[in-house]
């Protein structure tokens, strides 16, 4: 791997930027095609952000079916066709085992490395693309993509212009910027004609309006059902698992809720049920059992039966009761609301985290612009995109790696063939 001041070859069939999941997929496919490939990567070492996936063991999959695989993401799904067809979890995992990285299969069908360690996955990638003559250039930051002629001239930081037949930006988006991805890609694609769409946080904490989620700080709840509503239309139905935090609510169901909130948040209502396996009927029974059984003892009391000790004397009050309220003194109208706030507890949602602490970025180069059964641009003809740095996301499990990869892959094969149909 050269990291010295001067490029061993100043020309290529393929020159890729970034060398995340992304960019590594792509220049070990197109140099499988038969293309000559340089890589930069503009960060000390490669697959920066592949070392922190997963909480460190890297979930590089999931082996969910296609049709299954295309409702976990939100947005642009039919973009996708083509790659995650052509590309597919058997297909990384294949690859990953062939270059002495074998996976397993865990709860959810995601996917990790046997070793459970990241950097085995990222240490595969660098290895395949050594073996397969890929050139890899460490410390070398892009800062312009011109055409010129029938040729992309490519300027970067260590003070020099490379020259390919075509480029792929897999430069990832703008969360978790210390990895490397502070939005270079879309300075490129701006460049060469693309379109920006606008760019957020997804997979993120989400900030509440009332006090209260903070007084809660630290405290889970497994196993209720957080719903979304804009207007009339249920945008986010799910069970599992979430929590309260000094900034309002997070955990799998809030993150995975951020994909799917639209820009503006006024319109959307978001409720907790923490009793999802019951009715409303059967809620309201249980609570005139609770009631007849304990006349006697303070509301407080009760509600540690229905929900986490912690929460009671914070529920009680979001009831309109004191927690101190004597059961016998509590009248049918305020059981009732009681058990309407257990089924639709509401969380004003004020806004996400800032991107920087999420998982995925949100918007980026318009997949319109792009040639879904390429990922060659619209807009210039050999530049190809892949990656985070398209306006493509989904939720958590394997589900972006995967994306990274089968776009990666796609644009990896498709650029060497465009290249070598220049010869």
């Amino acid at each position: 791997m050269n990291t010295g001041s001067m490029l061993a070859k100043s020309a290529c069939d393929v020159l890729v930027i970034g060398g995340g999941a992304a960019g590594m997929m792509a220049a070990l496919q197109a140099a499988y095609a038969g293309a000559s490939v340089i890589l930069l990567e503009k960060n000390e070492k490669l697959g920066k952000k592949i070392y922190i996936t997963g909480k460190g063991r890297c979930n590089v999959t999931n082996v969910a079916d296609i049709d299954d695989f295309f409702g976990q993401v939100p947005r642009n799904a039919k973009f996708l066709n083509a790659a995650c067809r052509q590309f597919t979890h058997e297909d990384v995992t294949a690859l990953l085992e062939m270059l002495g990285t074998p996976t397993k299969v865990e709860r959810g069908g995601r996917v990790f490395p046997q070793s459970e360690k990241a950097s085995d996955v990222t240490k595969a990638l660098h290895h395949g693309m050594k073996d397969a003559g890929v050139q890899v250039e460490l410390n070398c930051e892009v800062s312009h993509i011109r055409k010129e002629d029938k040729l992309f001239a490519v300027d970067f930081t260590r003070g020099g212009t490379l020259r390919a037949r075509s480029v792929i930006v897999a430069t990832g988006g703008v969360s978790y910027p210390s990895t490397g991805s502070t939005g270079d890609g879309y300075r490129f694609a701006r460049e060469n004609g693309h379109t920006i769409t606008p760019v957020k946080g997804s997979l993120v904490g989400l900030t509440i309006e009332e006090k209260w989620p903070k007084l809660l700080q630290g405290l889970s709840l497994k196993n209720v059902r957080v719903q979304a509503k804009a207007g009339k239309k249920t945008i986010y139905d799910e069970l599992g698992e979430m929590l309260f935090t000094h900034f309002g609510v997070s955990g799998p169901l809030i993150i995975e809720l951020s994909s799917h909130m639209p820009d503006d948040f006024s319109g959307v209502n978001v409720t907790l049920d923490m009793k999802p396996a019951l009715t409303d009927e059967q809620i309201d029974l249980r609570l005139q059992r609770e009631f007849a059984e304990n006349a006697r003892k303070q509301l407080s009391s009760v509600l540690v039966s229905l929900m986490p000790a912690r929460m009671g004397p914070v529920f009680a009050e979001l009831c309109g009761l004191s927690p101190e309220t004597a059961i016998n003194q509590i009248t049918r109208e305020q059981r009732l609301t009681i058990g309407r706030m257990l089924k639709a507890l509401p969380l004003r949602v004020g806004g996400t985290r800032p991107i920087e602490e999420a998982i995925v970025t949100r918007g980026g180069v318009e997949v319109r612009e792009i040639l879904p059964g390429t990922m060659m641009s619209r807009k210039q003809e050999g530049l190809f995109f892949a990656g985070e740095v398209l306006d493509v996301d989904a939720h958590t499990g394997g589900f972006n790696l995967q994306i990274a990869f089968s776009t990666g892959a796609l644009a990896g094969k498709s650029a060497a063939a465009y290249a070598m149909d220049m010869e």
